[in-house]
């Protein structure tokens, strides 16, 4: 899908109190910034597209896939990948359990295995696929939490601070690996560095401020 991640008119409430209210139309291809102080309500926007407001929220307006509403379905549908500041690896699965996790279902074991070693190969971590994540590097685990999301092949993606526990050694290294990737997606980057909103090179859009 082709689409651009279409923001109508949405608003984020707090039992009564309104957090946001944003109208933002991210073409495939362009990194939208989000930036804003704390409490300002930046993941919360985040979890309204993808359908996770936490009990007490709630959202208005609209969140479209080109025309297909995703208010409409429940967030396993949406098809809406999302990175945080941790990587969320599954410490019960191996490296490339944690990959495989991910693709999309169908496909004999064999044809999966060759995906999630192809993937490896891609981020510079052949070979890694037994590897326990817990041995990992903070880059490497950040690599494999990024693979892991574009497996499952969707049509859009949510940074939230994902390169914020990174050395400024690893920042700029694993910030160009996400774009790179992440090309012909329509992205979302909620950060508080200015040198990642330099890096996508996109509009940036403030909030709370």
């Amino acid at each position: 899908m082709d689409e651009p991640l279409i923001l109508d008119d949405l608003a984020v409430f707090s039992g009564a109190r309104r957090l946001l209210q944003l109208s933002l139309t991210v073409r495939p291809g362009q990194v939208v910034t989000v930036m804003g102080p704390s409490g300002s309500g930046k993941s919360s926007l985040l979890a309204a597209i993808t359908g996770t407001l936490p009990a007490g929220m709630r959202a208005t307006g609209q969140v479209l896939l080109g025309k297909m509403n995703l208010g409409a379905l429940p967030p396993e549908r949406r098809r809406i990948g999302i990175l945080f500041q941790d990587d969320l690896l599954f410490p019960h699965l191996s490296v490339g359990g944690n990959l495989a996790f991910g693709l999309a279902q169908g496909g004999s074991r064999a044809e999966r295995r060759a995906r999630v070693d192809a993937a490896l190969a891609d981020i510079g971590l052949a070979g890694f696929a037994d590897r326990d994540p817990a041995t990992l590097s903070g880059g490497e685990k950040a690599r494999v939490a990024l693979m892991r999301t574009l497996l499952s092949e969707p049509c859009a993606l949510l940074l939230d601070e994902p390169f914020a526990k990174l050395d400024q050694s690893l920042r700029a290294q694993v910030r160009q690996l996400v774009f790179d990737r992440a090309r012909g997606l329509p992205v979302i980057l909620v950060t508080h560095d200015p040198a990642d909103a330099d890096a996508a090179g996109g509009p940036v859009v403030t909030i709370g401020g």
